[in-house]
């Protein structure tokens, strides 16, 4: 898998967690466990130089 078809599934990945953290209540376990991968999925895309600004609708 090249860097850029890596970049490409973390963003597409970023986008439907989040979505998926929009639609459960913040003190729910399961949202808990999905912040997780979400804090993850910003440093992965925000240490290769994606701008989060546009993306990020959880802003955490």
């Amino acid at each position: 898998m090249t860097e850029g078809e890596m970049l490409k599934l973390s963003v597409e990945e970023f986008s439907r967690l989040q979505q998926y953290m929009l639609l459960i209540e913040k003190d729910s376990a399961a949202y808990k466990s999905m912040k997780i991968r979400y804090i993850e999925l910003k440093v992965i895309l925000s240490s290769s130089g994606i701008n989060l600004t546009e993306l990020d609708m959880i802003k955490e």
